[in-house]
């Protein structure tokens, strides 16, 4: 007898809207000021490829070059049909807000009211029945010139903690009007998961026809998981930033919170998770704001394993993988080299180059490095060529070189930069100029990629470290990011000798890649 047995198809999980506000909140963290054409190109990305539900671009009634930037974004929505989804905070102001937006083409406002009798009573000197009947106003007149309106309920935990009598009556007056959304913001980041939790599943029994966002900030770190209990109590948006930039310690980040709703909710978005980390980086750039080595999903070292043992579970059976696989999000697994790592880390960065070495020259070569890493010495994989090149006497793994390089500098003159480079055998110079000294060299060095049959990679990313306290002539590296997630660094007491060290460190692993190297190397005698 056969038995048929049927596998139960999982239903999709609810669909929870999600509201980037990166161009609007998080500019508000100090220090932080995107220019018109920076904010278009992160609008851009954020709706075209990150595909996030919609954006908040700017506040009404601020800037000049708010005004320019918005006014860019609201005509580029306009020309791809994004229109309705590219949004504005607006102010409780009858008129003023409502034409600021309509004067840059904007036909959604977000507009703030006070969540809280605190916040009403002190801050607006109004009681709630005059507040609501500014609301109204202001619904009304923004509703006959064809805006669309959500609703910000500012500090609403601070009502739901202190005057929760008024939030509900707040609420039912607002239902009636003609809004969209009641999104409900954690204004100050002070409630824990559990009271998120219970507010926000309060809220949606008493009001199942309103559409509730969650709005969440990260004081005391909890900002993703109170964005995610928010969710599963019943919210059906929520509001993030790219990084969570943001006011204080920020919003709630983007790529955190799109992970956790799948994963531990349970819940659907519309986010394209290999776009998370493109745009964590373009931000980063627009925004000078570092992102943390180990910020989740996108820090630099989160898909980094350090310890030997670790990638030895990995090689024989990954067994130190999880649902966070970096592929998820179009990165990749490393594994870091110092004093912790052992054979199988060795192993993986080995085959990353394509390099073969004798079991004899691997444990020599391992030795090295954690020798390296006991002097604090940080080792990438675009050292190997060159530490093995030192130890095994094996040149022909350093297939790359700056033979020799001149950089000029005058006032009032572009800088210009003439090289000596070598590759495979070839000897070429070049001469160029450009904007900065760094620059004239790499414009040489692009100048002659088709003689040398090498691709330069594109710069993606430039940081140079001087280590506190330092001298005049202290050791500077330079940290130099490429496209493909190729990372490489220089050591000199010269930042610019630093940048062309990992310039070169970068060129021969891009050269060892193509497969034309010696598959195995051997040591020379002497």
């Amino acid at each position: 007898m056969t038995t048929k047995t049927t596998r139960k198809r999982r239903r999709p999980g609810r669909l929870v809207e999600v509201l980037d506000t990166t161009l609007r909140d998080g500019e508000q963290a100090e220090g932080v000021s995107l220019v018109p054409a920076e904010k278009l190109t992160i609008a851009s990305r954020l709706l075209q490829q990150v595909k996030v539900d919609r954006i908040e671009v700017a506040s009404a009634r601020t800037s000049a070059g708010e005004r320019v930037a918005t006014d860019e974004i609201s005509r580029w929505a306009g020309e791809n049909g994004l229109a309705d989804r590219v949004e504005v905070l607006g102010f409780v102001d009858r008129k003023a807000s409502v034409d600021w937006a309509r004067s840059v083409g904007i036909q959604v406002i977000n507009l703030l009211t006070k969540g809280s009798l605190l916040h009403c009573r002190e801050q607006l000197r109004r009681t709630p029945r005059q507040h609501i009947a500014d609301i109204r106003r202001t619904i009304d007149y923004g509703t006959t010139h064809g805006i669309t309106f959500n609703v910000y309920l500012e500090d609403w935990s601070g009502g739901m903690r202190d005057s929760p009598d008024y939030v509900m009556e707040h609420i039912r007056a607002i239902a009636g009007f003609e809004v969209k959304r009641i999104m409900l913001c954690d204004t100050l980041g002070i409630l824990s998961p559990s009271q998120v939790r219970t507010h926000v599943a309060q809220l949606t029994v008493a009001f199942p026809l309103s559409h509730f966002d969650y709005h969440g900030h990260n004081d005391y770190g909890l900002a993703t998981a109170n964005t995610l209990e928010a969710a599963l109590a019943g919210a059906r948006g929520v509001h993030a930033t790219v990084n969570g930039m943001g006011e204080r310690a920020g919003n709630t980040p983007l790529d955190e919170v799109v992970v956790s709703l799948r994963d531990h909710g349970a819940l659907r978005t519309r986010v394209k998770e290999r776009a998370l980390a493109d745009v964590s980086h373009l931000v980063e750039v627009f925004s000078g704001r570092r992102i943390a080595v180990n910020k989740p999903i996108v820090g630099e070292n989160v898909f980094t394993q350090a310890a030997g043992v670790h990638a030895d579970g990995d090689m024989k059976g990954r067994l130190y993988e999880s649902k966070l696989s970096p592929s998820r999000f179009g990165l990749r697994r490393t594994y870091a080299m110092g004093k912790l790592m052992g054979r199988a880390s060795l192993e993986f960065n080995l085959q990353r180059l394509n390099i073969s070495l004798s079991r004899e020259q691997k444990d020599q070569l391992l030795r090295r490095i954690v020798e390296l890493g006991d002097q604090k010495r940080h080792v990438t994989t675009a050292d190997l060529p060159y530490l093995i090149s030192e130890l095994l006497q094996t040149p022909e793994l350093r297939v790359f070189e700056v033979g020799d390089y001149s950089i000029v500098s005058n006032h009032g003159l572009r800088p210009s930069a003439s090289i000596l480079v070598r590759y495979r055998g070839k000897e070429v110079q070049a001469t160029a100029s450009g904007d900065g000294g760094y620059d004239a060299f790499m414009r040489a060095l692009k100048s002659v990629e088709a003689q040398l049959d090498l691709q330069v990679p594109r710069l993606v990313d430039y940081e140079v470290r001087i280590p506190p306290g330092g001298k005049s002539d202290a050791l500077v590296e330079t940290t130099i990011q490429w496209e493909g997630g190729l990372t490489t660094r220089g050591v000199d007491t010269d930042q610019l000798a630093a940048a062309i060290q990992a310039t070169e460190h970068a060129l021969n692993v891009v050269a060892l890649h193509d497969g034309r190297q010696p598959r195995r190397a051997k040591k020379r005698t002497r």
